[in-house]
Protein backbone atom coordinates (compact mmCIF):
# COMPACT_ATOMS: atom_id res chain seq x y z
CA UNK A 1 0.00 0.00 0.00
CA UNK A 2 1.55 3.18 -0.50
CA UNK A 3 2.49 6.08 1.59
CA UNK A 4 -0.54 7.93 0.80
CA UNK A 5 -3.24 5.49 0.84
CA UNK A 6 -1.80 4.20 4.14
CA UNK A 7 -2.43 7.81 5.95
CA UNK A 8 -5.76 8.18 4.24
CA UNK A 9 -6.95 4.35 5.56
CA UNK A 10 -5.36 5.62 9.35
CA UNK A 11 -7.41 8.94 9.21
CA UNK A 12 -10.33 7.03 8.11
CA UNK A 13 -9.99 4.32 11.45
CA UNK A 14 -9.59 7.28 13.67
CA UNK A 15 -12.91 9.06 12.75
CA UNK A 16 -14.33 6.19 12.63
CA UNK A 17 -13.87 5.56 16.13
CA UNK A 18 -14.51 8.70 17.19
CA UNK A 19 -17.86 8.47 15.33
CA UNK A 20 -18.97 5.66 16.98
CA UNK A 21 -17.88 7.14 20.08
CA UNK A 22 -19.49 10.33 19.46
CA UNK A 23 -22.96 8.52 18.76
CA UNK A 24 -23.04 6.74 21.82
CA UNK A 25 -22.11 10.14 23.70
CA UNK A 26 -25.47 11.81 21.65
CA UNK A 27 -27.71 8.77 22.01
CA UNK A 28 -26.77 8.61 25.74
CA UNK A 29 -25.42 5.53 25.84
CA UNK A 30 -22.69 7.05 27.13
CA UNK A 31 -23.88 9.39 29.86
CA UNK A 32 -22.54 12.57 30.77
CA UNK A 33 -20.07 12.47 33.57
CA UNK A 34 -19.43 8.69 32.31
CA UNK A 35 -15.96 7.10 31.79
CA UNK A 36 -14.95 6.89 27.84
CA UNK A 37 -13.10 3.35 27.56
CA UNK A 38 -9.68 3.13 28.06
CA UNK A 39 -7.14 3.68 25.42
CA UNK A 40 -6.22 -0.51 26.07
CA UNK A 41 -9.94 -1.55 25.18
CA UNK A 42 -10.38 0.81 22.22
CA UNK A 43 -7.44 -0.80 20.80
CA UNK A 44 -8.36 -4.23 21.40
CA UNK A 45 -12.06 -3.48 19.58
CA UNK A 46 -11.18 -1.70 16.78
CA UNK A 47 -7.71 -3.96 16.59
CA UNK A 48 -6.10 -0.30 15.57
CA UNK A 49 -2.22 1.30 17.38
CA UNK A 50 -2.61 3.47 20.25
CA UNK A 51 -1.74 6.27 18.06
CA UNK A 52 -4.76 5.74 16.68
CA UNK A 53 -6.93 5.72 19.51
CA UNK A 54 -5.11 9.20 20.65
CA UNK A 55 -6.41 10.56 17.65
CA UNK A 56 -9.36 9.31 18.06
CA UNK A 57 -9.66 10.88 21.88
CA UNK A 58 -8.52 14.33 20.20
CA UNK A 59 -11.00 14.75 17.61
CA UNK A 60 -13.79 13.79 20.48
CA UNK A 61 -11.94 16.53 22.25
CA UNK A 62 -12.06 19.12 19.64
CA UNK A 63 -15.55 18.21 19.01
CA UNK A 64 -16.07 19.19 22.44
CA UNK A 65 -17.85 15.63 23.48
CA UNK A 66 -15.30 14.62 25.94
CA UNK A 67 -12.77 15.95 28.48
CA UNK A 68 -9.59 14.12 29.26
CA UNK A 69 -7.88 14.87 33.22
CA UNK A 70 -4.49 13.42 33.04
CA UNK A 71 -3.66 10.29 34.91
CA UNK A 72 -7.59 9.63 35.21
CA UNK A 73 -8.61 8.95 31.62
CA UNK A 74 -11.34 10.77 29.50
CA UNK A 75 -15.30 11.18 30.37
CA UNK A 76 -18.22 12.31 28.74
CA UNK A 77 -18.30 16.22 28.95
CA UNK A 78 -21.46 17.65 31.42
CA UNK A 79 -22.08 20.59 29.67
CA UNK A 80 -24.40 23.84 32.18
CA UNK A 81 -26.77 25.17 29.56
CA UNK A 82 -25.77 27.32 27.05
CA UNK A 83 -25.34 31.70 28.23
CA UNK A 84 -26.35 34.13 26.19
CA UNK A 85 -23.93 36.78 25.68
CA UNK A 86 -26.26 39.70 23.97
CA UNK A 87 -26.42 43.66 24.23
CA UNK A 88 -29.08 43.55 26.40
CA UNK A 89 -26.84 42.37 29.23
CA UNK A 90 -25.39 46.60 29.39
CA UNK A 91 -29.15 47.93 29.63
CA UNK A 92 -29.07 51.00 32.21
CA UNK A 93 -32.10 49.00 34.01
CA UNK A 94 -30.46 46.09 34.83
CA UNK A 95 -27.42 48.34 36.48
CA UNK A 96 -30.59 50.70 38.57
CA UNK A 97 -31.84 47.02 39.54
CA UNK A 98 -28.71 46.52 41.23
CA UNK A 99 -27.66 44.02 38.89
CA UNK A 100 -24.55 43.91 36.99
CA UNK A 101 -24.25 42.65 33.72
CA UNK A 102 -22.69 38.85 34.15
CA UNK A 103 -25.53 38.67 37.49
CA UNK A 104 -28.79 39.74 35.23
CA UNK A 105 -27.43 37.38 32.05
CA UNK A 106 -27.09 34.19 34.32
CA UNK A 107 -30.28 35.04 35.81
CA UNK A 108 -32.10 34.93 32.68
CA UNK A 109 -30.67 32.00 31.30
CA UNK A 110 -31.88 29.78 34.64
CA UNK A 111 -28.49 29.28 35.43
CA UNK A 112 -26.52 29.96 39.37
CA UNK A 113 -24.10 32.63 39.13
CA UNK A 114 -21.34 33.49 41.26
CA UNK A 115 -17.86 35.53 40.87
CA UNK A 116 -14.35 34.81 42.56
CA UNK A 117 -12.44 38.25 42.91
CA UNK A 118 -8.95 37.15 41.79
CA UNK A 119 -7.08 40.73 41.69
CA UNK A 120 -7.87 44.07 42.76
CA UNK A 121 -5.28 46.50 42.28
CA UNK A 122 -3.33 48.95 40.72
CA UNK A 123 -1.10 48.04 37.63
CA UNK A 124 0.89 49.30 34.54
CA UNK A 125 -1.11 49.73 31.56
CA UNK A 126 0.12 46.62 28.89
CA UNK A 127 0.45 47.77 25.44
CA UNK A 128 -2.76 46.70 23.73
CA UNK A 129 -4.79 48.45 26.99
CA UNK A 130 -3.19 51.80 26.84
CA UNK A 131 -3.73 51.81 22.85
CA UNK A 132 -7.30 51.64 23.97
CA UNK A 133 -7.50 53.42 27.07
CA UNK A 134 -6.14 56.55 25.22
CA UNK A 135 -2.83 56.77 27.64
CA UNK A 136 1.17 55.78 27.02
CA UNK A 137 2.18 52.32 27.42
CA UNK A 138 2.82 51.76 31.81
CA UNK A 139 0.84 53.94 32.97
CA UNK A 140 -0.59 53.38 36.12
CA UNK A 141 -4.23 51.65 36.04
CA UNK A 142 -6.59 49.87 38.16
CA UNK A 143 -7.27 46.34 37.42
CA UNK A 144 -10.04 44.39 38.73
CA UNK A 145 -9.40 40.50 37.78
CA UNK A 146 -12.58 38.02 38.09
CA UNK A 147 -13.56 34.63 37.75
CA UNK A 148 -17.12 33.82 36.63
CA UNK A 149 -19.09 30.34 37.22
CA UNK A 150 -22.51 29.20 36.23
CA UNK A 151 -24.03 26.33 38.70
CA UNK A 152 -20.42 25.81 40.37
CA UNK A 153 -18.28 25.57 37.06
CA UNK A 154 -15.93 28.55 35.88
CA UNK A 155 -17.23 29.32 32.72
CA UNK A 156 -14.79 32.96 31.88
CA UNK A 157 -11.88 35.21 33.35
CA UNK A 158 -11.97 39.26 33.08
CA UNK A 159 -9.83 42.10 33.67
CA UNK A 160 -11.28 45.30 33.54
CA UNK A 161 -9.09 48.24 33.48
CA UNK A 162 -9.83 51.36 34.49
CA UNK A 163 -8.49 54.99 34.33
CA UNK A 164 -6.75 56.31 37.61
CA UNK A 165 -7.53 59.26 37.54
CA UNK A 166 -11.18 58.21 36.84
CA UNK A 167 -10.98 55.65 39.99
CA UNK A 168 -8.63 57.25 42.36
CA UNK A 169 -11.71 58.89 44.30
CA UNK A 170 -14.55 56.52 44.25
CA UNK A 171 -13.58 53.81 46.92
CA UNK A 172 -15.60 51.37 45.90
CA UNK A 173 -13.64 50.59 43.24
CA UNK A 174 -10.94 49.01 45.25
CA UNK A 175 -13.49 47.22 46.80
CA UNK A 176 -14.14 43.43 45.84
CA UNK A 177 -17.79 43.85 45.35
CA UNK A 178 -18.13 47.50 44.17
CA UNK A 179 -21.78 47.79 45.01
CA UNK A 180 -25.21 46.99 43.30
CA UNK A 181 -25.37 47.81 39.39
CA UNK A 182 -21.28 46.78 39.39
CA UNK A 183 -18.37 49.74 38.73
CA UNK A 184 -20.85 50.36 35.63
CA UNK A 185 -23.22 51.59 38.21
CA UNK A 186 -20.24 53.72 39.96
CA UNK A 187 -19.01 55.22 36.99
CA UNK A 188 -22.41 56.73 36.19
CA UNK A 189 -22.32 57.77 39.78
CA UNK A 190 -19.56 59.85 39.53
CA UNK A 191 -21.00 61.63 36.21
CA UNK A 192 -19.28 58.95 33.63
CA UNK A 193 -22.47 58.43 31.33
CA UNK A 194 -21.94 55.51 29.77
CA UNK A 195 -22.78 55.76 25.91
CA UNK A 196 -21.82 52.99 24.05
CA UNK A 197 -19.84 49.71 23.84
CA UNK A 198 -17.78 48.62 21.45
CA UNK A 199 -16.13 45.02 21.36
CA UNK A 200 -13.99 43.11 19.58
CA UNK A 201 -14.17 38.91 19.24
CA UNK A 202 -12.03 36.65 18.12
CA UNK A 203 -11.64 32.49 18.59
CA UNK A 204 -8.69 30.90 19.20
CA UNK A 205 -6.84 27.62 20.95
CA UNK A 206 -7.12 28.17 25.58
CA UNK A 207 -3.68 28.94 26.61
CA UNK A 208 -2.71 26.29 29.18
CA UNK A 209 -3.29 28.52 31.77
CA UNK A 210 -6.42 29.42 30.44
CA UNK A 211 -7.17 25.64 30.21
CA UNK A 212 -6.55 25.28 33.86
CA UNK A 213 -8.42 28.11 35.16
CA UNK A 214 -11.80 27.52 32.83
CA UNK A 215 -11.14 23.81 33.67
CA UNK A 216 -11.22 22.89 29.71
CA UNK A 217 -9.80 20.28 28.04
CA UNK A 218 -6.01 20.81 26.33
CA UNK A 219 -7.05 22.17 22.80
CA UNK A 220 -10.32 23.66 23.90
CA UNK A 221 -11.40 26.49 22.06
CA UNK A 222 -11.94 30.28 23.54
CA UNK A 223 -13.55 33.20 23.05
CA UNK A 224 -11.28 36.14 23.23
CA UNK A 225 -13.43 39.44 23.57
CA UNK A 226 -12.42 42.60 24.60
CA UNK A 227 -14.97 45.62 25.58
CA UNK A 228 -14.63 49.40 25.48
CA UNK A 229 -17.11 50.88 27.53
CA UNK A 230 -17.14 54.97 26.17
CA UNK A 231 -19.29 57.99 27.68
CA UNK A 232 -21.06 60.22 26.42
CA UNK A 233 -18.20 62.59 25.78
CA UNK A 234 -15.89 59.71 23.76
CA UNK A 235 -13.45 58.63 26.56
CA UNK A 236 -12.79 55.15 26.93
CA UNK A 237 -13.51 54.36 31.02
CA UNK A 238 -13.26 50.90 30.77
CA UNK A 239 -11.00 48.18 28.75
CA UNK A 240 -12.65 44.45 29.67
CA UNK A 241 -10.31 41.92 28.52
CA UNK A 242 -12.39 38.50 28.76
CA UNK A 243 -11.77 34.58 27.82
CA UNK A 244 -14.41 32.46 27.93
CA UNK A 245 -15.60 28.89 27.39
CA UNK A 246 -16.65 28.76 23.97
CA UNK A 247 -18.81 25.64 24.31
CA UNK A 248 -20.78 27.45 27.08
CA UNK A 249 -21.96 31.08 25.13
CA UNK A 250 -23.49 31.90 22.45
CA UNK A 251 -22.95 35.66 21.20
CA UNK A 252 -25.89 37.45 20.73
CA UNK A 253 -26.19 41.01 19.01
CA UNK A 254 -28.49 43.47 17.89
CA UNK A 255 -28.08 46.41 15.98
CA UNK A 256 -29.77 49.40 13.86
CA UNK A 257 -29.54 49.35 10.47
CA UNK A 258 -27.74 52.37 8.77
CA UNK A 259 -28.50 54.41 5.72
Amino acid sequence: MASGEAASTAKAKYLQIADDIATQIRSGALAPGEAVPSETELMARYGVASGTVRKAIAELRTMQLIETHHGRGSYVRSRPPVQRKSSDRFRRAHRLAGKAAYLAEAEQSGGIPSVNVLFVGPTDAPSDIAERLGIKVGTKVLARKRRYFRDGTPTEEATSYLPWDVVKDIPEMFAENPGGGGIYARLEERGYVLAEFTETVRARLATKAESSALALSPGSPVIHLVRDAITSEGRVVEVCDTTMAADQFVLDYRFAARD
